[in-house]
């Protein structure tokens, strides 16, 4: 059995100004897509649509803010609520974690939306784009997670070798954000690179990426402690399965309509 190592979550200090290792992710994820978009914009079908290095730079712009409004509100709004509602000042305090994948998620929608209005690009061919750009972010956010000790795994058999001590919670538990981090951001960022490495039909790629994260929380979901369940149909379902959901089925949808039409993506 293992022990949360409950490191310090201030990564270092600047005079009066703390760095927090949950901040230096979002950090790490940022220079993770330019780093990885410079890659995608070298592939022939990429370059031959006319993506270039400055798009790139504007791009993350607005995705950052895409990310910490969208993904704070989802926090507030699907989470918790109530919470919030009583102390609104702790909506602003986003270095003590607290930011919802499925709202971030919307958010950076919304804020490619506008960069590809502005740019005269396909809305489409930049949710195409950007979408293997996403999942190390992710993954980089879910270690965030770990270090400060949240979002911590159900009761695990004691006799699993990463079973382990969590930090203000009874029993031996599954370090479910490390599974996130490895199935949820790993794992889906192999496969989409795998898959958007050739060209595909117009929103083929980001549809498959909607696909791979929703089946990949809807199962990792049954290793995480949840910030509330319901039923349906008599079956337990949580916060995380219920968001992801749509995800699924809105993505299925997209990629049959991606490749029933069969269209190519174009240049702005």
């Amino acid at each position: 059995m293992l022990i949360h190592p409950q490191p310090d979550p201030v990564a270092f200090a600047l005079g009066p100004v703390s760095v927090h290792w949950y901040g230096l992710m979002y950090v790490l994820a940022f220079a993770m897509f330019i780093m990885l978009g410079r890659v995608r914009i070298k592939q022939p079908h990429i370059a031959a649509a006319g993506w270039k290095n400055d798009d790139l730079d504007d791009m993350l712009f607005y995705g950052m803010l895409g990310v910490i409004v969208g993904g704070r509100l989802g926090e507030v709004l699907f989470y918790q609520p109530m919470h919030f509602l009583a102390n609104p000042i702790d909506i602003f305090k986003i270095w003590q974690g607290g930011m919802s994948f499925h709202g971030g998620f919307l958010g950076v929608l919304a804020a490619m939306s506008l960069w590809a209005r502005k740019s005269g690009r396909n809305v489409l061919d930049v949710w195409d784009f950007i979408a293997p750009l996403v999942p190390l972010g992710y993954a980089a956010g879910r270690l965030g997670n770990f270090i400060n000790a949240e979002l911590p795994g159900r009761i695990a058999d004691a006799s699993l070798p990463w079973a382990m001590l969590w930090p203000g919670v009874e029993g031996p538990r599954h370090p479910s954000p490390l599974y996130q981090m490895i199935v949820d951001g790993l794992m889906a960022f192999v496969i989409l690179w795998m898959f958007s490495r050739k060209a595909r039909p117009r929103l083929a790629v980001g549809a498959m990426y909607a696909l791979l994260y929703g089946c990949a929380r809807f199962f990792t979901e049954y290793f995480r402690v949840p910030d509330w369940q319901t039923e349906v149909l008599g079956m337990p379902i949580t916060s995380g399965q219920v968001l992801s959901l749509p995800m699924i089925i809105g993505a299925l949808m997209m990629l049959a309509w991606a490749y029933r039409r069969k269209e190519q993506p174009g240049a702005a």
